[in-house]
């Protein structure tokens, strides 16, 4: 089983309702909005789908959901992010018997592993499931690096084909090209630095603003590979404020303020989250309201030839 490990690729939120269910209707109805953007993948129970609160039901029943309203349309990955290696490879296991289509998956959770004990994870996990894996390398925030002599030996998985680039530094792109060519795909995982990321050799963007601006997000993404690099930065530069509401603790409760905003979601979170108040959520909707004041008007980006 292959993908493409390329275009944007939204790193879709979970919704709830009032009384912190699955809110299947409002997910469905930001699902719809993303493939009329004309994303390339759909990315579920990340860090913004509020993984780590979901129960095991739950993520199945998203899996199958989203199976069925996508309906082939653009490939599943479902994120795998679980404390023992055994949890990992069931949970991998369950999403591909559910219509997955490929995996994102953290370093084990809740234990600062070593290096060899991170590399044996990813790898028992890949030897026990035919679905491509995307390994999500997030030292800030979960504190594990992988770096490029663990996918040294990770690479020796053909199913482990791509890497979720978040530590933030643009140059690490340049790095893994260096050493691995097209053998290991680069997906940027952190939206304010994705369009450099992209123009520095990185195949795709695993994105957060996307869930609440799809076509602004698929636009950068079409036009910097159409070589029209001048557009592609003049949307980037009004997007900016809006998309370091991902680089922040609360993400989950930014961007979900900003798809109410944009008409694709509700702000309801999971406890221990709550909804923003105070002085954080007025600056917080201080930054909607002025992009979406100063909303561009984006060119036909659907129609764009890649630059080859």
């Amino acid at each position: 089983m292959n993908i493409k490990w390329e275009g944007v690729m939204p790193a879709v939120t979970t919704k709830f309702t009032n009384d912190d269910k699955l809110d299947l209707e409002t997910f469905e109805l930001n699902i719809e909005a993303q493939l009329d953007a004309g994303v390339h993948g759909i990315v579920l129970g990340g860090t913004l789908g509020e993984a780590s609160t979901l129960l095991g039901h739950e993520k199945n029943a998203l899996v199958e959901h989203t199976v069925n309203v996508v309906n082939g349309r653009v490939p599943i990955v479902m994120n795998i992010a679980e404390q023992s290696t055994r949890g990992a490879i069931e949970a991998a296991q369950k999403a591909e018997e559910l219509g997955a289509r490929g995996l994102m998956m953290l370093p084990p959770m809740r234990y600062k592993a070593t290096d060899d004990e991170t590399v044996q994870y990813y790898k028992e996990v890949a030897n026990n499931s035919s679905l491509p894996i995307m390994v999500y390398n997030n030292p800030v925030d979960y504190k594990i690096e992988v770096t490029l002599d663990m996918f040294e030996e990770l690479l020796k998985c053909d199913n482990i084909q791509a890497v979720k680039e978040s530590t933030r530094d643009t140059t690490n792109v340049t790095r893994i090209k260096n050493r691995f060519g097209d053998r290991l795909k680069v997906l940027t995982g952190v939206d304010t630095v994705a369009l450099e990321s992209m123009l520095l050799g990185a195949e795709g963007w695993v994105a957060g603003l996307v869930c609440a601006f799809p076509k602004e997000t698929v636009a950068i993404y079409e036009l910097q590979k159409a070589g029209k690099i001048k557009e592609a930065i003049e949307i980037n530069r009004w997007f900016l404020p809006l998309l370091e509401l991902d680089i922040n603790p609360q993400l989950v409760q930014n961007i979900k303020m900003v798809e109410v905003a944009t008409g694709v979601g509700t702000e309801n979170v999971r406890k221990p989250r709550l909804p923003l108040s105070g002085a954080e959520r007025a600056r917080v909707q201080k930054i909607i309201d002025e992009g979406l004041k100063s909303r561009p008007t984006l060119p036909d980006y659907k129609s764009l030839t890649a630059v080859v």
